[in-house]
């Protein structure tokens, strides 16, 4: 029997044509869809180490063919995509397909589009991949804990225009679920949020941010004078593996919905001085035997959600390499900004690394007290409740940060009265007490030191053979690279003109980076 939900507008329309959910497609599937629909190939995405989608396309000629690609793949270089820490003479690597993450390519209707896995020459999944490393981390916290993790990201970013029209003209700072007219952008954002959903059936909402940017000052020639808005589209929980896909994917739909609209999407984590920067803050979700356990029988916070956010804790110094990484990163993570700059949690405290949200634990069906017609309430299938980590911004490596918060998860389960003594320790919910303020320990002020972290802190990620030495030493040569050891003091030293001149010089150079 055929769920009535794939019929729905949005839904994908792979699931739709072959009636049946996107974990139950196989190979017989797809050639129908492909007959169906009259493609005319097929497009393999994959993600390389500097975090970027990346494709191969294959046109469609024989039966055989397809067939062929989909039980075993195509070959790749790897060196290529993996400089830096895979040898040439080594370099080969298959990419294989993953149905459940088939899509139409909003972008080439003629094109059916897959997520890709990386194996070696031994048809093993190769260790050294940003989506095996998240891989094998989730692997091990199901198999040492018995838990489960879902995730949803927030990914926030700003849309570049130019503004002909400076009527209904927005305030800094005020755009905040802005609409129409204020809001210019709300049609690019649900052709946007409309793709993503097709795509991933995972998209909750989408809405414009605080930042607004009348005019950019700026030495590129196609940032300056324009307007930005920004923007965000937030997801449903998920399969944590699947929600990397997800991010990476949407980052894909919204540079392409922009640059077909001839306009800009930049997730980078500062645009320009005294405005809102682009946050991609993680909500994760505790599983036992499928259920949600953040929230005990009387609706507070249980033993297993304190530790979760006391293994978050204790990774958080070393987990911005992976969140924040470009030096443009630590301009946003300063005091006043909503950004933490301490490890501590808080139950609502948007300053606070890590905060735990409204989730209707303590609510339910709120509809009916002001639509009394309403008799019947609704039975909502699981605890919405989550806890958000709030470091993260638009220049994370998506599979590395979700792996190295897995890890950190385990650990705290597996550390269990540890990690509740430290997120007793951290809590700020009620305020920080001056004697913990000098206790806190204080988040990388820069790529070096969120590199120097890392390396000292590597066998938080080497443990149990989940992150390689190679890929560690990479990651931290590349944060090393930035060269902004005290970025922030020697900015201050300069004249206020050259102050901001160098500021907007550093985050305007990597624009296209994230």
């Amino acid at each position: 029997m055929q769920n009535s939900d794939y019929y729905l507008s949005l839904s994908n329309p792979i699931s739709k044509i072959a009636g049946k959910p996107r974990e139950e497609l196989i190979r017989e599937d797809f050639l129908k869809i492909i007959e169906k629909l009259e493609l005319e190939r097929i497009t393999l995405h994959f993600v390389a180490s500097d975090g970027r989608l990346r494709q191969i396309q294959l046109p469609i000629q024989s039966r055989y063919q397809v067939e062929s690609l989909l039980a075993n793949g195509e070959r790749v270089d790897g060196s290529s995509l993996f400089k830096g820490f895979v040898k040439v003479g080594k370099s080969d690597l298959y990419v294989v397909p993953v149905y459940k993450t088939a899509f139409i390519n909003p972008f080439d209707s003629k094109s059916l589009n897959f997520m890709c896995r990386f194996f070696d020459k031994d048809g093993e999944l190769a260790s050294f991949t940003p989506d095996n490393i998240l891989a094998k981390a989730h692997r091990l916290l199901v198999q040492r804990t018995g838990f489960d993790i879902k995730a949803l990201g927030e990914l926030e970013f700003y849309i570049i225009y130019t503004n002909a029209n400076k009527i209904y003209m927005q305030s800094k700072q005020d755009g905040y679920h802005s609409s129409p007219p204020f809001a210019k952008t709300t049609p690019i954002l649900n052709e946007i949020s409309s793709s993503i959903a097709r795509i991933t059936s995972s998209v909750k909402y989408s809405h414009n941010e605080v930042g607004y940017i009348e005019s950019f000052n700026s030495e590129l020639p196609e940032l300056n004078g324009k307007t930005g808005e920004q923007v965000e589209i937030e997801f449903n929980l998920a399969d944590i593996e699947d929600m990397a896909s997800y991010i990476v994917l949407s980052s894909w739909v919204i540079r392409n919905v922009a640059y077909k609209n001839n306009m800009i999407a930049t997730f980078f984590p500062k645009v320009d001085i005294g405005h809102a920067g682009n946050g991609l803050h993680f909500h994760l979700a505790l599983l036992k035997d499928g259920k949600n356990v953040l929230i005990d029988s009387e609706g507070n916070l249980s033993d297993d959600a304190l530790k979760l956010i006391g293994g978050l804790c204790h990774y958080a110094p070393s987990l911005t390499a992976f969140g924040n990484t470009v030096a443009a990163s630590y301009f946003r993570l300063v005091p006043g900004q909503e950004a933490p700059t301490k490890v501590c949690w808080s139950q609502f405290d948007r300053s606070a690394l890590i905060r735990v949200p409204l989730g209707w634990s303590k609510v339910s069906n709120l509809a009916s007290k002001v639509n009394p017609q309403q008799k019947s309430d609704f039975r909502f299938i699981d605890s919405p409740q989550t806890i958000e980590f709030r470091s993260p911004d638009g220049s994370a490596f998506v599979y590395l940060l979700l792996a190295g918060i897995t890890l950190a998860v385990e650990w705290g389960l597996t550390n269990a009265q540890r990690a509740i003594n430290i997120a007793k320790l951290y809590n700020v919910s009620d305020g920080t007490p001056s004697s913990l303020e000098q206790e806190l320990e204080v988040l990388g002020t820069s790529c070096v030191e969120s590199a120097e972290k890392l390396l000292r802190h590597r066998q938080h990620y080497e443990r149990e053979g989940v992150f390689p030495p190679e890929v560690i030493d990479y990651y931290a040569k590349l944060l090393l690279s930035e060269n902004d050891k005290d970025l922030n003091q020697r900015l201050i030293s300069m004249p206020e003109e050259e102050r901001i001149i160098e500021s907007r010089r550093i985050m305007h150079r990597n624009l296209y980076k994230c």
